[in-house]
């Protein structure tokens, strides 16, 4: 049985992945995928913080959306973190549904994207001052 510290390690750690694969596909110009497991990456940190400011025996919820994820963890969002959460989350249905898939590739040029990851980057620094 993991400890509380061992959960929240290991969704960190998971998330860490997450950021290299992230810069991996955006390097590779995979703007799109980038977008997706940036979502992805950010959701794990949230989950951390779940399993910090909650009881050890409750499991993070098997969602996806970010700002749910953030308010279940007792999380005080801004208006403008809290829109950001929510425009990350539909990079993970954009990304996850095809009849959104297509229309959503053509939309993640570099100049479209780059600001997005940046964005990503400075919140995922956030969640993890938060956590630790």
């Amino acid at each position: 049985m993991m400890t509380k510290q061992e959960k929240i390690d290991f969704w960190v750690k998971c998330s860490d992945m997450d950021f290299n694969t992230m810069e991996f596909m955006f390097a590779g110009k995979r703007y799109d995928w980038s977008l997706f497991i940036g979502h992805l990456m950010l959701e794990k940190l949230l989950k951390a913080l779940f399993v910090k400011n909650n009881p050890a025996e409750i499991a993070p919820p098997k969602i996806h959306k970010l700002v749910a994820l953030a308010e279940k963890s007792h999380l005080p969002l801004t208006k403008e973190q809290e829109n950001d959460l929510n425009t990350f989350t539909t990079f993970q249905i954009n990304a996850r549904y095809q009849d959104y898939k297509l229309k959503f590739y053509k939309q993640c040029t570099l100049k479209y994207t780059q600001p997005k990851i940046e964005k990503i980057k400075e919140t995922r620094q956030w969640l993890k001052k938060q956590i630790y």
